[in-house]
Parts: structure tokens; sequence; C-alpha cells
């Protein structure tokens, strides 16, 4: 990011983009080898060797502003602990989605937590939400519907998983908004850290099974891309914002189905195919109305650079 010489930041949009994608393209990698190992072993043991990665990468970034036990010190803890709780309980029911379910079609499934979100934010946030944006929600879930239609996806567990999941995640989206009014980010993602870290080996040490020394090297895989994919993302953000960001997320859907048919020989139907656009598109306008309501609403700086 840049400085201007009258005192206003501009932001590199092109190399946050550049770096939203390749985010997007490492978490598409280490979903194809999570989904090659929950073949073979429990979801809960290889989420709980994949937090440990994590963990690990939530606390450095947490120590490089703070110590710890400053980081925990919430005014709002209770709000963490749900928070942290709900983000691991969302990545069991991904991993149990990813046994069963294409990843084409899980990764189309996923996307209906911006519309989720829309949602969860009238209760939790208070935010009004006009006809407009309530009709991109509708069409957004209409869109998920043909995907599980009658002869398209089998509407089993797997499928169950991946709506679960795509609530759980939405939930702690609008939660993770809610706290930030309160708490640092050193904060959140302390509690972020500590909270799965806990769970997930509270539960995984229970399935544990013996591994292949080749299947350790997956789990490797999933601990380096998980690091380096938020790792890229943190990047992205401190160059640009979110919302600017946020819709090149979209890309995950056409890379899990390439993925999907390179790896497991699996190509989406072109029925689930149309679902799946009209997802994307759904989520799309929710994003562009709920920025143009902030730049409604957003107050006029005073100063140079306030903005």
């Amino acid at each position: 990011m840049t400085i201007s010489p009258g005192g206003g930041r501009n932001d590199n949009v092109g190399r946050a983009i550049i770096l939203t994608i390749f985010t997007v393209a490492v978490f598409g990698i280490q979903d194809v080898v999570s989904k090659t190992l929950v073949q073979t072993y429990s979801p809960f043991q290889v989420t709980m060797m994949r937090y440990w990665g994590f963990a690990l990468f939530a606390f450095f970034l947490v120590l490089r502003q703070a110590p710890l036990k400053q980081a925990l010190q919430s005014r709002v803890p209770a709000w963490q602990v749900l928070r942290g709780s709900l983000l691991i309980i969302e990545i069991w029911f991904f991993a149990m989605a990813l046994q069963s379910v294409p990843l084409g079609e899980l990764q189309a499934i996923s996307l209906v937590y911006p519309l989720l979100v829309t949602l969860f934010a009238i209760p939790l946030l208070g935010e009004k939400v006009g006809v407009f944006r309530f009709v991109a929600v509708a069409v957004g879930f209409a869109g998920a519907l043909v995907i599980v239609r009658p002869g398209g996806l089998p509407m089993g567990w797997g499928v169950l998983a991946a709506l679960i999941s795509a609530t759980l995640y939405s939930l702690y989206i609008v939660i993770t908004r809610k706290v930030s009014q309160f708490d640092s980010a050193a904060t959140s993602m302390a509690y972020t850290g500590l909270m799965g870290l806990l769970l997930s080996t509270a539960v995984g040490v229970f399935h544990w099974q013996p591994m292949a020394w080749s299947d350790f090297a997956l789990v490797a895989t999933i601990m380096v891309t998980s690091c380096l994919g938020h790792g890229l993302m943190v990047f992205a953000l401190s160059m640009a914002p979110a919302s600017t960001v946020q819709p090149f997320n979209y890309f995950s859907l056409p890379w899990a189905i390439f993925l999907s048919a390179l790896v497991f020989g699996h190509w989406i139907d072109g029925i689930s195919l149309i679902g799946a656009v009209i997802i994307v598109a759904a989520g799309l306008v929710v994003m562009a109305r709920e920025r143009m309501r902030k730049v409604r609403t957003a107050p006029t700086p005073t100063l140079p650079g306030t903005e």
C-alpha cells in the first residue's frame, strides 16, 4: 500500500486481487487433499491435525502484536468462545461433506453463506435489509434447490452436512463482525486458534487411526496450505478493503469444478452448474447492495485522509 502526497491512502487493488485468487487456489488444493484423506481417516482426525498447523500460525500472528495473555483479555469473552467454537464445528461438518459430495457441488452449496450472513445480521447486528436483498437471498436459495433437485445431487447426509457447514460459517462471520466492535483483531485471532485447538484435539484424539507415512505427507500439505492460504489472505486484506476483494472469492467455484474433474474425474452436470451460477449471482448482488448501503451511510470525512 502507498500513501499519496495529499495524505490519503492508495490501496494496491491489483496486487490484492491477485493474492486473493492465489488464496482461493491454495484453499482449493487443501480441499482436494482433505477429500482424499477423509476417504480413509475420520474427519475429526484430519481436522485435528489440520488445526494444529493453523493454531501455530494464528498464535504467531497474535504474538507479533501482543502477549497471548493480553490478547485473550476480551470485553466479550462469551461471544469470542462461541465464535471460535462455531468455526471448528463448521470445519467438522465441511470435512464430513467432503466424504461424499463432489467438490464442485460442495463449493456451490457452501457459497450460500453470504446470503445467510444477510439474514443472520438482522437479529444479531440489528441491520436492516431491504426488499431487493431479500429477493436476492431467495433467488440464491432457489439456486441451491436446483442443485439438490430430484435427479440431481442426492439429498443425503453429505448435502445436509454441507448446508450445516455453510450455516455455521455464516454465523461465525456475523459474530466476528459483532465482536470487532469490542475487541482487537489479535484478540479474535487468539480465541480462534485457542478454541479450535482445544476442541479439535479433545474430539480428534478419540478418532485416531494409525497413518501411513505417505498420508502424513498429505497432512503436512494440509498444514502448509492452511498457513499459506491464511497468510496470503492477510496480505491481500492489508492492500485493499475486504469489500473490494471479496467478490473474487467466487473464483473458488470454477476452481473446485476443475479440480474435481482433474483429480476425481467428476464433472458437475449442466443443471447443477446453472444452480451454482444463480447462487454466485445472488451473492454478488447482496455484496453490491451492502456496499452501496455502506457508501450512502458513511459520514463525510472532515480531515484529509480520514476516509
